[in-house]
């Protein structure tokens, strides 16, 4: 039987593992936006993962099983149920956020798992990629599959978890670049599944024996970095009390073979600062209180009302006026050269500001403006603006600003603020 693959989110890690299997299988691509639909099959991706050019290549209108083709390829992308019908792979790539109390938000995964639960037929393998605690995908996502579908698990469908590893805006370690981790709900099918990835993953595959265990490996690979970050900054806020650049020790330590290169930062996203909530809230559930996971959270949670601190402390030390100051963020996307603004910790560094009644411009010319008014009630924009301001904070490292002029864009007494540690010259970093 040939295989034929349905990708149900097309997000950050839905595009480029869908684009990736259809230059060897029938892809389809789901997603519940028309609106992400129908720019895709424009041939253009927002969120720039793909090129316009790759993503054309692959884009098919139709698949038909005609003679002169036997083994058809390529990616459909649509929000029609029924183009996902007959396939047999089942991929589900939404996201996994948390609520406003840190708590895990399994709701995109409970709907996706709906979806495919209206089309699943016997034989079918589901895998999850979604980041989730130990243990979700048989206990949470399987019973909605079997509630929807009417089928058993494990006699007349399947599943599988293989962890996304997808670093958004690196085009150095894209998807078929990164070692992959698979699993199945059986043997066989772990092999299934393994097998099935390893057709496309050039970097290779990491069968592991369990569901649970490769969902324990995806949470932890965050968790660590979490906690080393929050190390790094707790350094930060010690070595600027010490008044000693933290940058520079860093860089003296790093020449040890063993050292761990990690720099202080604000940790946003929707990997590293979501992660480690749904590894406390499993072992919460089992009686276990996690201290050093939290206290991590905790730490790098704090690190955007510090930010705002140091900067208010800067200015109050050249004189300026706080109430009523004019500030330039640089940068409102959680990480560099990428459009994702999805818990991004500049927010916090702004709503700081802004109870010192600081006047904010925010500029970032890989943010998409309508996004951030949507998701963060604020106005922003992807020019320069035509001002000079009494302060200037760069949050994020696009390269578009590695040679701005900031000296067209400061007041004669403004302070410089680099989150990043980028700038030579500036009145304070973290």
């Amino acid at each position: 039987m040939s295989i034929k693959i349905a990708v149900i989110g097309l997000g950050y890690v839905g595009l480029p593992l869908a684009r990736l299997f259809a230059a060897q299988y029938q892809v389809v691509g789901f997603d519940i936006n028309q609106t992400r639909i129908d720019e895709l099959n424009r041939g253009s991706d927002k969120t720039r993962e793909i090129s316009d050019e790759v993503l054309q290549a692959v884009l098919v209108s139709d698949f038909f099983s005609s003679s002169a083709v036997e083994n058809p390829t390529g990616l459909l992308c649509s929000s029609n149920l029924e183009d996902i019908a007959d396939c047999n792979y089942y991929i589900i790539t939404v996201p996994t956020p948390v609520d406003k109390n840190n708590r895990p938000d399994l709701t995109p995964l409970y709907k996706a798992s709906e979806t495919v639960g209206k089309v699943l037929k016997k034989g079918d393998i589901v895998i999850y990629e979604s980041t989730v605690y130990p243990g979700a995908t048989e206990e949470e996502c399987i019973p909605v599959l079997e509630k929807v579908s009417g089928l058993k698990f494990n006699k007349d469908f399947f599943a599988g978890y293989s962890p996304e590893r997808i670093n958004p805006g690196d085009k150095e370690h894209t998807v078929e670049k990164i070692l992959k981790v698979t699993s199945g709900s059986t043997p066989q099918i772990g092999r299934k599944v393994n097998d099935l990835y390893k057709s496309v993953i050039t970097a290779g595959t990491h069968l592991a024996p369990t569901i649970k265990v490769a969902e324990a490996a995806k949470v932890i690979e965050n968790s660590q970095r979490d906690i080393n970050i929050a190390f790094v900054n707790e350094l930060a806020k010690i070595f600027n009390l010490l008044n000693i650049d933290t940058h520079a020790v860093l860089e003296a330590a790093g020449t040890k073979w063993n050292f761990l290169p990690f720099k202080p930062g604000l940790v946003g996203g929707h990997c590293i600062g979501v992660d480690p909530y749904y590894l406390a809230q499993k072992a919460q559930e089992a009686g276990y209180h996690p201290e050093i996971i939290l206290a991590g959270r905790r730490l790098n949670d704090s690190m955007g009302e510090y930010v705002a601190s140091q900067v208010v402390k800067l200015m109050i030390k050249k004189n300026i006026a706080i109430n009523g100051a004019s500030l330039l963020i640089l940068g409102i996307t959680f990480k560099e050269n990428c459009p994702d603004v999805r818990n991004t910790k500049i927010i916090d560094v702004i709503k700081a500001l802004e109870d010192y009644n600081v006047k904010i411009t925010i500029y970032d010319p890989w943010a998409n403006p309508a996004e951030i008014l949507h998701e963060y009630g604020l106005k922003s924009t992807n020019t320069i603006p035509n001002q000079k301001f009494d302060a200037v904070v760069l949050g994020v490292a696009h390269n578009e600003f590695l040679n701005l002029d900031l000296e067209e864009l400061k007041k004669e007494n403004a302070v410089i603020y680099d989150v990043k540690g980028i700038l030579n010259h500036a009145d304070g970093k973290l």
